[in-house]
């Protein structure tokens, strides 16, 4: 029996507790630990049963409850005041970042296929989706104009449990989006505002939902709806669920779909931001656009979304780049092609690396760095990593020259650091440290911080930890019909002045969760010592089809519940953003373990540093750049050395761990000093930690990177291309294509340098060469002087470029170009000439693919 009419019943707030609804629905509330506070001491029990979501707490509190609330003087006030913070936080407008020629719209549109904002709001899995998140509040931290696209997943993640013998399974709730922080989009006559996109013939709608992030708005993608079919509405139904078809249907809907929904909301941001390559999609739909409004040509339109998008990889771990095969990608854009005026088999060519490979598989992350000119890997050496991966793209170029750069990730300070640290910071700091761009200034300051205040504020975050995990161990005791003595012994686990070391994070085999269970008699040595306790909590998932994941997930658990560790060893089930804010907080190291170089970068022991916690990791992301040689911000394993037997590594590895743990790491925990009241050298590395790490490591200055060096740039490309009826950017399209017709023929010939009996560092060395330039204008391209020390094999290990500037011409038209090189250490050093396209617009010369080397002689 199905209702003639559905009605949304929502609680009857008295006139004096309106203004709580405009603190549900902006999800400010997660970092702003006043707003979170109002709403949790009206009933404790109940705000962590709606995991501190407003919406749905408000909801389910009864009539009575909040009228006796209207009548609470006190509680009114702090409702109006809290308010007025929200409004006087929404009314900033200015930004540390000038964009030019503002008009009032967004300038960014920010793609991610999940978004970890909130634990109320399941639209994340883990790592990629968080820094979603703390983009996005940083970008309303710091007012800079952008606007979130994403998907409104009715299941979101899978929910994480384990059976008896630790093997992990899945459960999916249904999630019910009135009840949570997001509001439906609808049009000046209340109608829902809808898009569409064409899967396979089918036309598939969609809905939007908007969650309010602070000053920045973010719209999700709903196709749950009765005008689609019962197939199309699964599509937004799990996050990372569904073969390989449900994937490509989820990214045509996050790209094509979503640049379509800022079309019907009436948004025209000049630049879009892909976060990974799941939404490369937007940038076809952004070409098909421009070449329906503007008449361009598909060449035209290519390089003005180009030039005004920007591209960020996550993952050097092939796992982690979706390939689609081209059967299967025919479906879905054969009939997309001919509207962008392509043959398919151009199109294909877009999304691989060698685009006359027939058989090659179609990338996301390929498609997304041909459509964009600002690329970049989320730390230095990922950003390496990450050249030599996508080398192939630019295969004529030396790995150096490949045109992907590295913005390193950072974390949202308030919304990871604990109330007690922000309000240690709120004293030595001021209470603007949240939202200041110069975090420099502001961290710089923690050494001023009392050491036993610091300590203190430390120790409870430890103890605070410890009640937790036993009540949540309780909770996963009950849950499987445990024991009363298995229910005693989780009321005992941990001991809240003991060494604790944290370990959480998706349990992939290449992070390596295992690595500490490889000598496991050295390691319950560590952990029986009586004067010099050491104790472990861990958490993570698995992916639901990586078996091998499961398997590390069942050993440490097995382990866990063993009779030798089970009061100082715990996995906590279920791994989400609360368990997290806990651990990052409360442990005294945290501990990872990747095997290098396959951590792009590894934001959890950022928000661990933040709350003076130290970290002690392979030299593997952020952690590579971060650590320092003395160890006064925390330990490395091994020093960046990368192995070809992996065996090998993870046993030298583990090894160097255990040597740290109990040479380093144990012995200055305990170091207590007179009376043995204070650990004052690992007090003095949290305090090293914190100002020289958290103002780097952070998303404002994360956030300020982008703008500088992509958004702010990108948006005046795009002013500049559509002038005038967008004539740069018809015109820099004729130019591309004119270098291309002519390229192959460009030539290098009669190659002069000084040829010194001894050559001295510092002494300069003239370089000649005649170019023939096949009727391309000399400002047209760039010819260089490729130079640097040299191997043990005669290949450059080092090289910088001289721009050779044009002399003469010889008779029979060739161009005499000379410029001068100078070595700067002694040793072996080599040169060569090589020549690049060049235009005033062309954002960087290596972008095209076109390069000519100077024949190496015979």
């Amino acid at each position: 029996m199905q209702p003639l009419r559905v009605y949304s019943v929502v609680p009857k707030l008295p006139a004096k507790l309106k203004p709580l609804w405009e603190l549900a629905y902006n999800l400010l509330f997660s970092w702003n630990d006043d707003i979170a506070s109002l709403f949790a001491q009206v009933d404790r029990k109940l705000w962590r049963e709606c995991s501190g979501n407003p919406v749905g707490f408000l909801n389910r509190l009864p009539q009575k409850t909040l009228e006796s609330l209207a009548e609470d003087e006190f509680f009114v006030e702090r409702v109006g005041d809290l308010r007025h913070t929200l409004e006087v936080y929404l009314s900033r407008k200015t930004t540390s970042i000038p964009f030019p020629d503002r008009d009032g719209q967004p300038v960014v549109a920010y793609f991610s296929l999940e978004y970890g904002i909130s634990a109320c709001l399941p639209i994340y899995s883990g790592g990629l989706g968080i820094l979603a998140g703390d983009h996005l509040k940083s970008a309303s931290d710091l007012c800079v104009p952008l606007v979130g696209i994403g998907i409104a997943y009715q299941q979101g993640f899978f929910r994480q449990y384990l059976t008896a013998d630790g093997w992990q399974q899945e459960r999916y709730p249904i999630y019910d989006f009135e009840q949570m922080p997001l509001s439906l989009c609808k049009d000046e006559a209340g109608e829902r505002i809808m898009v569409y996109v064409d899967l396979r013939g089918e036309r598939v709608f969609a809905q939007i939902w908007k969650a309010q992030v602070g000053r920045v708005a973010l719209y999700l993608l709903d196709t749950n709806v009765p005008e689609n079919q019962p197939a199309s509405r699964q599509i937004t139904n799990r996050l990372y669920g569904g073969d390989l078809e449900t994937r490509v249907r989820q990214e045509y809907l996050l790209g094509i779909g979503g640049i379509r929904a800022l079309e019907a909301l009436g948004l025209k941001p000049k630049v879009i931001h892909m976060n990974e390559g799941h939404s490369a999609f937007a940038g076809l739909e952004r070409i098909a656009n421009f070449m329906d409004k503007h008449k361009l040509s598909f060449e035209a339109a290519m390089e003005l979304v180009a030039s005004s998008s920007i591209f960020t990889t996550h993952t050097p771990v092939p796992a982690g780049n979706d390939r689609f095969p081209p059967d299967l990608i025919q479906l879905y854009f054969e009939d997309y092609a001919k509207r962008l005026g392509l043959a398919f088999k151009v199109l294909l060519a877009l999304g691989r690396e060698d685009p006359r490979n027939d058989s090659e598989h179609f990338c996301m992350p390929v498609l997304a760095l041909k459509l964009s000119r600002f690329n970049n890997g989320v730390s230095k050496l990922h950003g390496v990593v990450s050249r030599k991966m996508w080398n192939r793209v630019w295969n004529q170029y030396p790995v150096e020259d490949v045109p992907i750069g590295a913005i390193t990730n950072g974390v949202h300070v308030p919304t990871w650091v604990s109330q007690d640290m922000a309000a240690l910071y709120d004293r030595y700091f001021g209470a603007n440290w949240r939202e200041d761009p110069d975090t420099g200034r502001v961290f710089a300051q923690t050494h001023l911080i009392s050491d036993a205040e610091l300590w203190r504020t430390h120790e409870r975050l430890r103890e605070r930890l410890v009640g937790y995990v036993r009540e949540r161990l309780r909770e996963q005791l009950l849950a499987r019909g445990a024991k009363r003595m298995e229910l005693q012994t989780a009321e005992e686990v941990l001991d809240p002045q003991a060494l604790t070391i944290g370990f959480a994070r998706r349990f992939a085999t290449y992070k390596r969760a295992n690595l500490l269970l490889s000598d496991r008699e050295r390691l319950l040595k560590i952990m029986s010592e009586p004067q010099r306790p050491v104790q472990f909590v861990f958490a993570g998932k698995a992916h639901p089809h990586d078996n091998e994941g499961k398997k590390i997930i069942q050993e440490l658990v097995q382990l866990c519940n063993s009779a030798q560790c089970r009061f100082n060893m715990v996995f906590l089930e279920d791994y989400d953003m609360e368990i997290a804010s806990l651990l990052v907080q409360g442990v005294d190291v945290w501990l990872n373990t990747p095997r290098r170089p396959l951590e792009a970068c590894g934001t959890s022991g950022m928000k661990a540093m933040c709350n003076g916690v130290l970290n002690y990791s392979t030299l593997d992301g952020w952690w590579a750049e971060a650590w320092r040689p003395d160890n006064t911000v925390g330990w490395a394993v091994g020093m960046g050395e990368e192995y070809e037997d992996g065996g090998y590594q993870d046993f030298v590895e583990s090894q160097t761990l255990y040597n740290i743990l109990e040479n380093e790491i144990i012995p200055t925990f305990y170091d207590r000093g007179h009376h043995g009241s204070l650990p004052r050298n690992w007090i003095r590395k949290m305090k090293d930690s914190i100002s020289q790490l958290a103002p780097l490591y952070n998303s404002h200055r994360m956030v300020e990177d982008y703008a500088r060096i992509a958004y702010v740039p990108a948006l005046e490309n795009y002013n500049r291309l559509t002038r005038d009826d967008c004539a740069a950017a018809k015109d820099l399209a004729s130019w591309r294509m004119d270098m291309m017709t002519k390229w192959s023929s460009l030539d290098i010939r009669n190659i002069v340098a000084d040829d010194p009996e001894q050559l001295h560092v510092g002494d300069p060395v003239r370089v000649t060469a005649e170019v023939h330039l096949n009727g391309i204008r000399p400002q047209d391209v760039e010819v260089q002087i490729y130079a640097g020390h040299l191997d043990y094999e005669g290949k450059f290990a080092q090289r910088d470029t001289v721009i050779m500037r044009t002399m003469d011409t010889t008779a029979d038209g060739w161009n005499l170009y000379v410029g001068e090189i100078n070595p700067t250490e002694a040793g072996r050093f080599g040169f060569t000439v090589r020549i690049l396209p060049h235009h005033p617009l062309l954002l960087d010369s290596h972008s095209l693919g076109l390069i000519r080397w100077a024949a190496a002689p015979a």
